[in-house]
């Protein structure tokens, strides 16, 4: 069984803010497995630019922000967390980051619901793609996802996905982690 905890938090600060903010939270998360975050910890970063912590390779982790929210997951296995606020899906994204089903999807529920469907499978790509540690470099469309009755359906195997809709459907909150099999 994979431990992890994951802090949320929604906040009206600034922009050039919310990265600290973030790390505010991956502080505390930190604190529940007695590691001292402080300026003598040193965070390394892979190939790719994902973080992780030089004296505690055990120790996985993952911070998220955007516009009103932060987010942060520590886990034994490797993660990925992504936050966005809902805001108009980009069809730019929409057309190359998007396999067919997902975008078929999107086109087939009422255009008030297509902003929160767009996000909650953006954030479930980049919570993948943040938990290998490859960025945007990952062929996006490859990692499918479809949504049935609260269920998350993927092509992607060894991992398990979770997601958060907060404050009436303004927030998606998306975690990635790999199951230990």
């Amino acid at each position: 069984m994979v431990n992890y905890m994951i802090m949320i938090s929604i906040m009206d600060i600034p922009k050039k803010m919310q990265h600290d903010h973030a790390h505010k939270l991956l502080r505390e998360c930190l604190k529940s497995r007695d590691i001292a975050y402080s300026e003598d910890l040193r965070i390394e970063k892979g190939k790719y630019g994902k973080p992780y912590l030089a004296e505690y390779p055990d120790v996985k982790y993952n911070i998220s922000h955007a516009d009103g929210i932060a987010a942060c997951m520590v886990s034994d296995s490797e993660c990925g967390i992504d936050c966005e606020k809902v805001r108009n899906l980009r069809e730019g994204v929409l057309r190359r980051a998007f396999s067919e089903r997902e975008r078929e999807m999107i086109a087939s529920v009422a255009e008030a619901e297509r902003d929160l469907l767009f996000f909650r499978l953006w954030t479930l790509k980049e919570s993948y793609i943040k938990a290998i540690g490859t960025g945007l470099s990952y062929p996006l469309e490859t990692a499918e996802f479809l949504l049935n009755s609260g269920e998350i359906h993927t092509n992607i195997k060894g991992w398990h996905f979770r997601q958060h809709i907060l404050r009436d459907n303004k927030y998606v909150v998306s975690i990635c982690e790999k199951l230990n099999l």
